[in-house]
């Protein structure tokens, strides 16, 4: 079980280079992500994904992992509609696996077709929000920080980042559906 984030984070990156994490009244980093569509992968920007929509995104260290498989990502499906309710155009999640990862994921716990799953493979833009942390002691590499947001036409307007990975209180669906 991992005892922390910040214990895996890269404390020398923080030294060197100049990082800010994501806050509420940021727009969001341009990137490009992969995302499945039915049997095809579709490349996406930032723009492309959150330019004009309200969207609840959750980010998981990984697909397939416990606390995100049985606690994290059930929340949000169980919700949908509770959220579409709320005037959420989509909700998606976001990890640091490959596409065909996220899409095995999707089809194997029935969120196929209803969350939108995006592929931050190399992490660029986890990285660029600083909530990305190192779980290579773990033989895990980078990871992203588990944590939901609400954002609207690209803007965070609401950020809760878990202080624990194993963690999914703060970044839960019921925690996100509390902000709208």
């Amino acid at each position: 079980m991992w005892s922390s984030g910040a214990h895996f984070k890269d404390i020398s990156k923080k030294q060197n280079e100049a990082y800010m994490t994501i806050a509420v009244g940021d727009k969001l980093p341009e990137a490009k992500f992969i995302i499945p569509v039915g049997d095809e992968l579709a490349e996406k920007t930032t723009s492309d994904v959150f330019a004009g929509k309200k969207i609840a995104l959750f980010a998981v260290p990984g697909a397939f992992t416990g606390t995100c498989t049985n606690t994290h990502l059930p929340g949000f499906l169980s919700s949908f509609d509770t959220f579409k309710a709320k005037g959420v155009d989509e909700i998606i999640c976001l990890a640091v696996n490959d596409p065909f990862v996220l899409k095995a994921w999707a089809l194997a716990t029935g969120a196929d077709g209803t969350i939108t799953f995006l592929s931050d493979g190399n992490a660029e833009f986890t990285k660029a929000l600083d909530l990305d942390f190192d779980g290579s002691a773990k033989n895990f590499g980078t990871r992203s920080k588990r944590y939901s947001m609400l954002v609207e036409d690209g803007v965070v307007k609401s950020l809760n980042v878990e202080d624990i990975p194993s963690n999914a209180v703060a970044s839960s669906a019921e925690s996100l559906l509390k902000e709208l």
